[in-house]
């Protein structure tokens, strides 16, 4: 005689339940961590349409709404021409370090030879020595090759600080792409520049546009050596511009804040963009590297 046993399996639990306490306490940390990071961008927004921005205390909201701190900003103090100074040196800055990093990745990533290791060694250790330690050479450097007020110098300085972190990036891209493509171009009667247009920049697109990034918000918000470089004031950049607003004992701030929402339109507006292309870009960077 043989008995059966059925198992009644217990109904699961609902993890789906936004009721259970920890999604009660996940929704609460999201809900804090972008309260963080948004909120020094809604009091600069607020402060820049408040009627009494400079005698605003602690108060959430802001007391009246204008539009005359930024009249101040565009028209009075003629801040166009520093954000075309501005978008000037970052675009030189992204176009030259992209090309530069791009060939560089591919020397060190497809072409064996000495010292190779030492040179990638020596292009990170750049991204270590501090801002303030190369002012002083850097401008003396500068002196001597007639480069003070000169955008060219300007995006040449930038430069040295954007190439390690996209050669490092881009020679992960250039290393993934199969040598077979390659070769197998080369197989079809392909030279070399249509093998690069037709196969090897297309896969490596996405590390462009990470490193495009990362020389754009360098460019765009670098501060001390647009301040040491240039001292015409029609070639400052849109951080020393800024700085126009200070005096020695005041501050306007609601053109400040006005002025610092103009500067950060453009950032925030290249990286939607371009936003799905840079997620994958610099997952694929750090993982194929």
């Amino acid at each position: 005689m043989s008995t059966s046993t059925s198992s009644v399996t217990p109904p699961a639990e609902n993890k789906k339940n936004p009721l259970r306490p920890a999604n009660i306490a996940k929704a609460l940390g999201i809900a804090l961590l972008l309260l963080y990071a948004l909120f020094p961008f809604y009091w600069m927004l607020t402060t820049a349409v408040d009627t009494h921005a400079n005698s605003r205390g602690a108060g959430i909201l802001p007391s009246g709404f204008t539009l005359d701190h930024f009249k101040t900003v565009l028209i009075d103090a003629n801040f166009f021409e520093y954000i075309k100074v501005s978008l000037i040196v970052a675009a030189g800055t992204v176009l030259l370090s992209g090309a530069i990093a791009l060939f560089a990745a591919i020397g060190v990533a497809r072409y064996r030879f000495r010292l190779r290791t030492v040179v990638l060694v020596l292009v990170l250790m750049v991204q270590m020595v501090p801002l303030e330690a190369l002012v002083i050479p850097l401008f003396l450097q500068a002196r001597t090759l007639n480069m003070l007020n000169s955008l060219l110098g300007l995006v040449i300085v930038y430069l040295a600080f954007s190439l390690p972190f996209a050669i490092w990036n881009l020679k992960g891209f250039v290393a993934a792409v199969p040598k077979e493509l390659e070769e197998a171009a080369y197989i079809d009667g392909a030279g070399w520049f249509r093998m690069f247009f037709s196969i090897l920049l297309p896969l490596v697109a996405p590390g462009l546009v990470a490193t495009s990034v990362f020389a754009f918000i360098t460019a765009w918000n670098e501060f001390i050596f647009a301040l040491t470089f240039m001292t015409d004031s029609s070639k400052y950049t849109v951080g020393v511009g800024l700085r126009t607003f200070f005096t020695q004992n005041t501050a306007d701030w609601g053109p400040i804040m006005a002025a610092s929402t103009i500067i950060a339109l453009p950032v925030v507006i290249f990286f939607v963009l371009v936003q799905r292309q840079l997620s994958s870009g610099l997952t694929a960077g750090a993982v194929k590297g």
